[in-house]
């Protein structure tokens, strides 16, 4: 059997499900920051979503990380 190839995509800016800056929590590596960026992987032909990845920098400032966008949540007040 042959591989599977993949068909080709583009990134593009995705909408920021919270305001630029929210202190949220990534799930998946169990840690807080502040939310910087969406970016988007779209295929090229008709445009289907692939994946969202959120970029998140640690609060002060310091080196960003990914995460995918669904391990991301709002930190709540008092947390």
């Amino acid at each position: 059997m042959g591989a599977v190839e993949k068909p080709p995509t583009m990134l593009s800016h995705g909408e920021l499900p919270y305001p630029y800056g929210t202190l949220v929590e990534d799930t998946q590596h169990d840690r807080t920051g502040e939310l910087v960026g969406v970016i988007e992987e779209h295929t090229k032909k008709g445009r289907k979503l692939i994946s969202r990845t959120a970029f998140l920098r640690p609060t002060g400032g310091g080196i960003e990380w990914d995460v995918p966008l669904e391990s991301v949540k709002p930190v709540k007040a008092g947390s």
